[in-house]
Order: structure tokens, then C-alpha cells, then sequence
């Protein structure tokens, strides 16, 4: 252990808080481990760590505490009996949860003398310690700023600002643009497999083509903060046109088009929202509410 590494507890021990604690443990940071199966810590007992046999035993070793556990309710089923002894700590919570929950959270922790870090790990476990991972965190600046060494053990830390929600806000919406991707990449790669492609040629070329579309997201992402769409690239009208050919090429070799249904679907209620000439960035005129609002 590096004597100058503060030391840190990990309350949870399932496949990411392990990842954590033994990130923990290589950065030089003497480690406290909490679990309610203790069996779960050995290879961390092997490598150095200490086992707490309590989670108030966990809080009082050290003056911060990560906890990552399956949610908040496992979060304050474990650490509501000990919460007085929280005070002075800093609880950095990387647990999954909600933002409303985050706020709930971190008042919470403020009712009983903590510091706060709401998180997110953008990362599955074997990223954990990569300096090239993001772990998204909200709450406190002064609180991060101090801590920042700390976290960088564990991934690139990213603090989005002083409302404790926003980690788990940003964790949500960066997971569906993840699940778009890959279901839109998984329909590509079924629609050109139907002609005897191969994935790894298709998307040695779609890796290529996200990178183009990257800068589209940047040009579009002033039009939405501004609230003017300029269609002087593609309009929502080309693009209704172009998807049709997706459909076509999709529906000729069986191959499934929920999808591109559903996208297109969503372009045309743009289009009779009066943006038809306008760039695809005014899809979001219609994201932005309920689909009875529309």
C-alpha cells in the first residue's frame, strides 16, 4: 500500500464493486471491503484488502466510501442502521438508480454530516482502472475537486455539475444512445450477412461511417440549443425518402424491420409538425413529449 494513497471502503462485492476495490488495491489505496457474502471477498483478501465485518465497521475505516451495490433501496438497506456513522465521510454512491433518487440520496447523506458523490460507471467491469473509461459524477465541485485523485484510480471521472441528479441522468440517456447504436448496427450487419457479408468486413466500414456521424451529432447539437434547424445538409423529407430504400433492401431478404419502421414512423410526425425542410435535428420537436401531447 503507497502511505500517501488514502484509504477508501467498498460496501458491495458483486462483479463491478470487486472491479473497484481491485482497482483500488493497484492504484496503492489501502482498502476496506464490505459484503453481505463474505465469501466474495477472498481474492481481494489475497491481494490486501481488509474485511470488514459490519458496514459500520466498513464506514469507520476509512474517510471515503464507495458503495455499489444493485440500487438504492439495497444502498439504504445497508447503510440506514449505520448513518450516524457517516458523518465527516465522503460516500461516493455508485449504485444504479434514478435522478430523483440521486437528490433523495444526497439529502440523505447531508441529514447526516456526509459528503455526496452521485455517479456513474460508463464502463463494464473489466474497464475499471482504465484511464481511457468515463465515470460520470454529480455533486458537489469542492467535493470532487479533493477527491479527484481518489476517483481517477477507478476511471477518467467527469464531473457534469452540482446537481446531485445528473450523473444518472446522463448514465440513462448515454445508455439508450448505446442501445440505438447497437440495434441499428445489429440490423446493418443482419440486412448485409443476407448477402454472405461478413460482420467484421460490415463493420470495419460502420465503425468508419459513426465516426462522420459523430460530427453530425456536433453541428446538430447547437441547432437544438438554439432551436433553429437550417436544413441545408439533409431535410426530415430526404431522409423519409432515403429510409424507405433501408425498408425495401430490409423486407426483400426477410429480415426484420421494426426499427426502421419506428424511425421512420418518428420522422414523419416530424415532418406533420411543420419540419419537413428542416435538418433531422427537429426530430426532437416531437421527442420532447408524450406521444398523446402530439
Amino acid at each position: 500500500m503507497n502511505p500517501d494513497r488514502l484509504a477508501v471502503t467498498v460496501i458491495g462485492l458483486g462483479s463491478m464493486g470487486s472491479a473497484l476495490a481491485g482497482a483500488l488495491l493497484d492504484g496503492g489505496h489501502p482498502t476496506t471491503v464490505w459484503n453481505r457474502s463474505p465469501g466474495k471477498a477472498q481474492a481481494l483478501l489475497d491481494r490486501g484488502a481488509r474485511l470488514a465485518a459490519t458496514p459500520g465497521e466498513a464506514v469507520g475505516a476509512s474517510p471515503v466510501v464507495v458503495a455499489c451495490v444493485l440500487d438504492y433501496q439495497a444502498l439504504h438497506t445497508v447503510l440506514d442502521p449505520v448513518a450516524d456513522s457517516l458523518a465527516g465521510k465522503v460516500l461516493v454512491n455508485l449504485s444504479s438508480g434514478s435522478p430523483e433518487q440521486a437528490h433523495e440520496a444526497a439529502e440523505w447523506a447531508r441529514s447526516h454530516g456526509a459528503d455526496y458523490l452521485d455517479g456513474a460507471i460508463m464502463t463494464t467491469p473489466p474497464g475499471v482502472g482504465s484511464p481511457e473509461m468515463m465515470f460520470l459524477y454529480s455533486g458537489s465541485r469542492a467535493v470532487f475537486d479533493a477527491n479527484r485523485p481518489t476517483l481517477a484510480t477507478l476511471g477518467d471521472p467527469l464531473h457534469l455539475g452540482t446537481d446531485p441528479g445528473l450523473a444518472s441522468l446522463y448514465d440513462a440517456a448515454l445508455l439508450g444512445l448505446m442501445w440505438s447504436t447497437m440495434t441499428g448496427w445489429l440490423h446493418g450487419t443482419a440486412l448485409v450477412r443476407a448477402e454472405k457479408t461478413e460482420a467484421t468486413a460490415f463493420t470495419t466500414v460502420a465503425v468508419r461511417w459513426l465516426s462522420a456521424v459523430a460530427g453530425f451529432l456536433t453541428t446538430y447539437a447547437r441547432q437544438v440549443d438554439d432551436g433553429r434547424y437550417p436544413g441545408d445538409d439533409a431535410t426530415v423529407d430526404v431522409q423519409i425518402a432515403t429510409i424507405d430504400h433501408l425498408i425495401h433492401a430490409a423486407a426483400a431478404r426477410g429480415i426484420d424491420n421494426a426499427l426502421p419502421e419506428l424511425l421512420k414512423a418518428t420522422m414523419e410526425r416530424a415532418r406533420e409538425a411543420g419540419h419537413g425542410s428542416d435538418s433531422y435535428a427537429s426530430v426532437i420537436e416531437v421527442l420532447k413529449k408524450p406521444a398523446g401531447d402530439r
